[in-house]
């Protein structure tokens, strides 16, 4: 018979255990690496990460690399079909959502095997970011004033074809690149979308495509590129400015202020964002480097702040 008194003390020796664990897991992270060196002309844009592992897709060819976080170690995913692979995310059922940049695509990929499951021509200017929710695929175009969505059914299920759906509201598309990094809001039900252009955070209902500025007071987001949402936190990485700035928003996400903003020596035109731990990981997409088949690309890590 297993007794109240049984039940506890396991209960406390699992509580033990967890609390030995976490100090013991926290000192061996600091000897993790914080450079993840990338294959020789790889062109690195977006990044993902699953469990101890990112992926990183390829502007010059669209392959897509792995590299193990704790060890630093990794290999090719997928050979790309020549074309970009831009901003990509994981889901619970391991297949990549790959961004095709000027190709105007959305590839879905194992991330296992690298084998193709779907590919949809979505007749974008330039198909940039991707987020998941439960219910759907939604991604950016940055010279159309477009989201698309891919519906995803029971278990995941993809769609046959993608939907358009316009932005709206407050949305103002201007000169340049403008609809880049995509997030979920901290209310779960919206979207937030950075205009790399204006430098303005919005917040999208993916229903209709209806956008409303978020006020940030007197922060700009020029370059604004990949975001991450951790909580109430959102960051956003300002490629050319080699900047990490963070802002803190209400649980309705149209109201915002500056948590904190970094940078880094080893920052090269960091292009996204994703997290592991206690660390931020940011590839170096190098823009103002001339690209060759011998110059050197990497993704850096820092702390979470």
């Amino acid at each position: 018979m297993t007794s109240r008194f049984t039940f506890m003390v396991g209960v406390a020796t699992i509580g033990l255990a967890a609390a030995l664990a976490v100090p013991a897991q926290a000192h061996q992270a600091q000897f993790f690496p914080t450079t993840l060196q990338l294959p020789d002309n790889f062109q690195p844009e977006g990044i993902t990460v699953d469990a101890t592992t990112a992926y990183f897709g390829s502007l010059r060819d669209g392959s897509v690399h792995k590299i193990d976080l704790i060890t630093g170690k990794g290999g090719r995913v997928s050979t790309g079909p020549g074309t970009p692979a831009v901003g990509l995310k994981i889901d619970k059922h391991g297949r990549l959502f790959v961004a095709g940049g000027r190709n105007g695509d959305l590839r879905v990929l194992d991330a296992r095997t690298g084998t193709t499951l779907a590919g949809y021509a979505l007749g974008g200017g330039f198909v940039n970011d991707v987020v998941l929710t439960e219910d759907a695929a939604y991604v950016t175009d940055s010279l159309k004033a477009v989201l698309y969505k891919l519906p995803l059914g029971r278990d995941g299920r993809l769609p046959a074809k993608a939907e358009a759906i316009p932005l709206g509201g407050e949305w103002a598309q201007v000169d340049g690149f403008n609809a880049n990094g995509i997030e979920t809001a901290p209310d779960g039900k919206n979207l937030l979308i950075v205009n790399s252009a204006s430098g303005k955070l919005y917040r999208v209902d993916p229903r209709t495509g209806a956008a409303k500025l978020v006020d940030l007071g007197d922060v700009v987001l020029n370059g604004g590129d990949g975001l991450l949402r951790q909580k109430h936190i959102v960051y956003v990485v300002q490629n050319r400015s080699n900047v990490l700035t963070a802002v803190r928003l209400d649980h309705t996400g149209t109201k915002g202020a500056l948590h904190k903003k970094i940078t880094d020596p080893r920052f090269d035109v960091p292009t996204t964002v994703a997290a592991f731990g206690d660390r931020l990981y940011l590839p170096n997409a190098r823009f103002g480097t001339e690209p060759g088949p011998t110059v050197p690309y990497n993704a850096v890590a820092v702390p979470r702040f």
